[in-house]
């Protein structure tokens, strides 16, 4: 398909799948349902954290996590008795369990108490670093106190090959304003330029058929790969095409 065609085709395809149905059978719903800022990306956080497997799954778990939190995850968070950590314990989404969530819990409170939140710790310059380095750095912040060993599998690290799915769909919903009303866009300190597309099996199977990802992993350097390609049809919005790809893998089986 040449250049022209296939930007038109894939710019049509993310302003019809970027709209505000997409919420609805979407994780994305979670952090839709706060207003402070900090319910917002905490909400989002947690609930991109456990996003593989059956979307349906995700969604209802990710809605007990909040229900265990009293629908108030930042106050839970910053303000929690080691008592309340108990009612974690039940929890569990596939390899996710209660343990995790406790851990994700201290975690959290201590990147909010230390290191200026969710926003500032993936904040980076532009000069020296790129945002998947940055995500590399989350993950040391994010397990730099005393941990559970087994749940830092469950964020994943750029600099050891993956493509961070969960955490580059996380960025998206909060640095890209698509005033669609999906994605949330309040982090203010990162260009959506720099963003990448949440790369999956939906994602990269289309992205291969099109012609604009070659490589047969998806893995970081795949990632690149469709990074480039997608800068190349909107340097300023890239990732908006994820919408596009997500569509045309999930939706019209293409």
């Amino acid at each position: 398909m040449p250049a022209a065609e296939l930007k038109e085709f894939l710019d049509e395809k993310a302003d019809f799948y970027n709209n505000p149905d997409f919420i609805t059978s979407d994780p994305i719903q979670i952090p839709h349902k706060f207003r402070l800022k900090e319910d917002i990306e905490i909400s989002g956080f947690l609930a991109a954290t456990i996003a593989w497997g059956n979307r349906k799954s995700i969604i209802n778990n990710a809605e007990k996590m909040m229900e265990l939190m009293g629908d108030s995850p930042y106050d839970f968070i910053m303000n929690h008795k080691e008592e309340h950590l108990e009612r974690l314990l039940p929890f569990v989404h596939r390899t996710f369990n209660g343990h995790d969530l406790i851990q994700f819990t201290k975690s959290l409170q201590h990147i909010y108490k230390y290191h200026g939140g969710l926003e500032m710790v993936f904040v980076f310059d532009e000069d020296t670093a790129s945002m998947q380095e940055q995500i590399s750095k989350f993950k040391e912040l994010f397990f730099e106190t005393e941990h559970l060993e087994r749940s830092k599998k469950h964020i994943s690290d750029p600099a050891k090959g993956s493509a961070a799915k969960r955490i580059n769909m996380f960025l998206r919903w909060m640095a890209r304003k698509d005033n669609k009303g999906v994605d949330l866009g309040i982090w203010k300190t990162i260009d959506p330029a720099h963003l990448s597309c949440p790369l999956d099996v939906h994602s990269g199977g289309v992205a291969r058929k099109l012609g604009i990802l070659k490589r047969k992993q998806n893995d970081a350097k795949a990632l690149k790969e469709l990074d480039d390609s997608l800068r190349a049809l909107d340097p300023s919005d890239p990732v908006k095409y994820d919408f596009a790809l997500f569509g045309l893998g999930v939706f019209e089986k293409f």
